[in-house]
């Protein structure tokens, strides 16, 4: 079996470092062509010396001179910036795109590798947020796919693949419920930033720990999955189950339910889109049913989760909306880690950003940039940071 090329976009974060992982674990089967980082120089550097790619790239244009001079004794490319880091998504000797960057930043590497006809194994919730109207046409053109990295969206695409989508009555997304799901809600207000940032189940970055604690990611993910299974919002429930062993299910019309059930283990559903069609030997997440004591599913609290409520609209308008939820959630976020707006207000500077900007219909990628950059000057000046 040759190796297959493979590119690491978002390599320093934890789905690029659990992607390595998975690497490691299978090393005769890849070759990474390419690793890319924001700006832990640190951990690229040891990342590169390890890997041995032949191309580095660090968004952050100013950390490029400390990149270079790490690396010096090695033979790579040092490159800089995200319009170099978009280049590597469409690296002709690639064969696979692993997306693993944070925020809307991984829509453009994305259409990048989908044009390129790539697999592209996508951690990157926000691309198909912010743009899934686009992909479909580019994937009928190049042939490129998109091979789903999150645990909840790849344990619906297992359980698709075992019927026709005709056949599909519901899909149902689980959540953790986060550690708010009973909390009181009058005290969302006094939340700290270390108590939204400890996570009961998930050791994640604290973007998407903070999207786990509002139930935002869930509701980012409900949108992903309209644009990645091609299903209206209405087949789609979110149900709270604290234990995170189902990750999600499909229900059929003839009221079958199908389930993928693991450990919460990031390395598994990494695994299973890194060698998709096959499957492969690995421990990963592995599920001992005899020590299970009992599995708990409930409605998610929409007054309490506000964000999850306003992710359903938005996933029903289609068009820029959901652009504009993430972007609005992204900054809210950012400001909440900052100490600048409280937990509580989250989902209030998403609604308020939401409400008040402008839906386009059938947006070209002009239009969806144009919506993110409005939708993140609309949310900074409602968490009061312009």
């Amino acid at each position: 079996m040759s190796k297959r090329n493979i590119v690491i976009l978002g390599s320093t974060g934890s789905i690029g470092r659990s992607t390595i992982e998975v690497l490691e674990a299978h090393a005769d089967c890849f070759n990474v062509c390419a690793l890319a980082a924001h700006s832990n120089v640190e951990l690229l550097v040891s990342q590169a010396k390890k890997l041995h790619p032949e191309y580095v790239c660090v968004v952050d244009e100013s950390k490029a001179s400390l990149l270079t001079e790490q690396l010096s004794d090695q033979s790579v490319t040092v490159l800089a910036g995200e319009e170099e880091l978009v280049r590597l998504a469409s690296l002709s000797e690639a064969e696979m795109i692993v997306n693993a960057v944070v925020g809307a930043a991984g829509l453009r590497a994305s259409l990048a590798a989908v044009e390129k006809g790539k697999a592209l194994a996508l951690a990157n919730k926000e691309s198909l947020v912010a743009g899934g109207p686009l992909f479909p046409a580019l994937m009928e053109k190049s042939g490129g796919t998109i091979l789903p990295i999150d645990s909840e969206h790849s344990a619906i695409w297992q359980a698709l693949a075992c019927g026709r989508k005709e056949e599909v009555r519901k899909i149902i997304i689980t959540a953790s419920g986060g550690p708010f799901r009973e909390y009181p809600l009058e005290q969302f207000d006094d939340i700290t930033k270390d108590q939204a940032l400890n996570h009961p189940t998930w050791k994640m970055g604290p973007k998407i720990t903070i999207d786990s604690a509002t139930l935002a990611n869930k509701g980012l993910e409900v949108i992903e999955a309209v644009a990645l299974f091609q299903v209206p919002v209405e087949q789609i429930e979110v149900v709270i189950h604290p234990q995170s062993i189902v990750h999600s299910m499909v229900e059929f019309v003839d009221s079958s339910i199908l389930a993928q059930l693991s450990t919460p283990d990031m390395r598994l559903p990494i695994t299973n889109a890194l060698f998709w069609p096959e499957r492969v030997e690995s421990d990963f997440g592995r599920l001992d049913m005899s020590n299970l004591n009992r599995l708990t599913f409930e409605p998610p609290d929409l007054n309490r989760f506000e964000a999850l409520k306003i992710a359903f609209e938005v996933a029903a308008v289609g068009g820029t909306a959901p652009a504009v939820f993430n972007a609005a959630n992204e900054v809210a976020v950012a400001a909440f880690l900052d100490g600048r707006i409280k937990f509580g207000q989250i989902g209030r500077v998403i609604a308020e950003a939401v409400d008040k900007l402008t839906i386009v219909s059938g947006p070209t990628l002009s239009d969806i940039l144009e919506a993110d950059s409005l939708a993140r000057k609309e949310a900074a000046h409602l968490a009061g940071l312009k």
